[in-house]
């Protein structure tokens, strides 16, 4: 079965105002059709506004969003999405997550995940899963609403920390894997090996690793303010690595975590 997450999407972490407004439209303008929001980046309303000035038709689109962690008690979090709809400008998402686990469990896995079961019954989200999950978390989520209504789990991966415990439990259960910071922030753009291999491939070392994670099986949401780099890093769908690339790559893991918020973040498998 063909996997329903697009495996590349623009992502808009961090980027506010204008400037969200600005890349979603060079984004869209450029071919871009995924795009990847969340509650608490506080963009919901403009990213809404650049689709909607976009002309992009709403059926060609995949848009996701974010519950918060404020949000995923029973009786908030289909208010929350609805909310969050308003903001996009639209009836419905493609997909809704789970940002991250509630803080100190204090509201029950089983709990959020049937809310967000709901909101998918009331046709608010086309398709439902999670992000920053660990696999006891998502142990929990697959016993709240079955492995099958689980899209994707949504994590910190790059060449530096490329999770493969948690992938390997994920994959075995029949769940996707998003890869947010693929490019650690900039960091693997400047290793030699990543270097090394863009020039084999006359690319770029972002278009590597975005391709390398895409090859792996994984989505990439990378997000740019720079029409140009949006512009290249769509070529990386493109972007075929050799056996002893991705190999090469895959030497490159050293666990670098670089998102794990206190308060926040699991305890990571």
């Amino acid at each position: 079965m063909q996997n329903p997450i697009p495996a590349f999407g623009l992502g808009t972490f961090r980027l506010k105002d204008q400037v969200v407004i600005d890349s979603v439209k060079n984004g869209l303008d450029l071919g871009y059709r995924v795009i990847d929001t969340a509650q608490i980046y506080g963009n919901e309303a403009e990213v809404g506004r650049a689709i909607a000035e976009s002309g992009v038709l709403r059926s060609e689109l995949f848009i996701t969003t974010k519950i918060w962690t404020d949000n995923l008690t029973s009786n908030k979090l289909v208010a929350s999405l609805k909310e969050s709809l308003v903001k996009l400008r639209t009836d419905h998402v493609d997909l809704t997550l789970i940002h991250w686990p509630s803080p100190g469990g204090a509201v029950p896995v089983a709990e959020f995940m049937g809310a967000l079961a709901e909101a998918k019954a009331l046709g608010l989200t086309r398709l439902i899963g999670v992000s920053n999950f660990n696999i006891p978390l998502l142990r929990e989520a697959i016993s709240a609403v079955g492995a099958s209504e689980i899209a994707t789990n949504q994590i910190e991966l790059h060449p530096y920390l490329q999770n493969r415990t948690l992938v390997a439990f994920a994959n075995s259960q029949g769940i996707h894997t998003t890869s947010y910071m693929t490019l650690a922030y900039g960091e693997v753009l400047k290793d030699p090996v990543v270097q090394g291999i863009a020039k084999e491939l006359d690319a770029t070392p972002a278009q590597v690793t975005l391709a390398w994670a895409m090859q792996l099986g994984h989505a990439v949401i990378p997000s740019s303010t720079k029409r140009e780099n949006l512009q290249s890093n769509l070529l990386s769908t493109r972007l075929r690595l050799s056996d002893d690339q991705m190999a090469r790559i895959a030497a490159l893991d050293k666990g670098g975590r670089m998102v794990n918020p206190e308060g926040l973040a699991p305890v990571w498998d």
